[in-house]
């Protein structure tokens, strides 16, 4: 009741300031808090700045807490040899956990999927002091994003069967995850991976952006998925250009909270941020990523 008498002081705060004005009196986050956000955004803002990652991963991971974010997802940038230890040490500095990691890689192709195992068994290991129980991978396009033949699709699908046994046993779900290489063809691969993939070793994690980007319902695609949906990626455009954070656009994400609490479903949804090269930046990245965790609690019901 303070936090709304507060709010009602001043009728002309912008939608922005009544969001952070509010955030200050929202509870601490329960434990097990299934919402995250995706690194990635660090990997652009390390770009922006002409810096190598590992020289803003500390600052990085330190903006996310303060955002208000106790989970977070990265991927197999953030560990490579002269990252890791400072990767390691900004998480156990900013009290991150991570349910789940990042490690795409080409599954295809028999023995390159081998390679990608290998990879996604190295990385879980060192996220798993930091609550890892879940892989995300993405099967790598071919070059040039040639098309996939019938037989490397089945190759696909019996490699990511193979993964997920092969991670399950060590702890992990693996999730498999989506760019728009996967969705051309009305989601010929999506769908070729949903069907002949084991839902006991195989779970999805469906980033909606990328769906909306491909000219696919993400709705449909959610409900395609259904109990196989582990987890979902979510970030906002207008008319397809990425906004700046995670807010009202294209895809109607009140729809999307709507259809999981109907159906009971509750994968770990994941903020993703990125900007494209024309995508109008107003504030700063700490203010965006506080506004998105604030939309997306709204949104989905849940806390950070």
């Amino acid at each position: 009741m303070d936090g709304l008498r507060f709010l009602m002081i001043d009728a002309n705060l912008t939608r922005r300031q009544a969001l952070f004005a509010l955030s200050a009196f929202q509870p601490s986050s329960p434990a097990g808090s299934r919402m995250a956000v995706e690194g990635y955004i660090f990997q652009q803002y390390a770009s922006r700045q002409k810096k190598h990652l590992s020289e803003i991963v500390t600052e990085a991971f330190a903006m996310a807490r303060q955002a208000g974010f106790h989970n977070i997802e990265i991927n197999t940038a953030f560990f490579e040899a002269n990252i890791r230890s400072r990767t390691l040490a900004a998480l156990r500095a900013n009290g991150l956990r991570m349910p789940s990691v990042y490690c795409g890689g080409a599954v295809h192709d028999e023995r390159l999927a081998e390679q990608t195992l290998a990879k996604a068994l190295e990385v879980a290991a060192l996220c798993r002091p930091f609550g890892c129980t879940a892989v995300v991978t993405n099967p790598d396009p071919k070059p040039g994003q040639a098309r996939k033949t019938d037989d490397e699709l089945a190759v696909e699908a019996r490699s990511l069967n193979r993964m997920g046994q092969a991670l399950r046993h060590e702890g992990y779900e693996l999730r498999v995850h989506h760019h728009t290489p996967q969705l051309v063809e009305n989601a010929r691969e999506w769908r070729y991976i949903l069907a002949n993939t084991d839902p006991r070793d195989v779970a999805l994690c469906v980033d909606l952006d990328w769906v909306h980007q491909s000219g696919l319902v993400p709705l449909d695609i959610l409900r395609e998925g259904g109990a196989r949906v582990r987890e979902i990626h979510v970030r906002n455009s207008k008319n397809k250009l990425w906004l700046e954070s995670f807010e009202d656009g294209d895809i109607d994400y009140r729809a999307i909270a709507a259809y999981l609490g109907k159906q009971k479903l509750e994968p770990l949804v994941v903020v993703e941020l990125a900007y494209r090269e024309n995508t109008p930046i107003t504030h700063s990245l700490a203010e965006d990523l506080r506004s998105s965790r604030i939309y997306a609690e709204r949104i989905f019901g849940i806390k950070a």
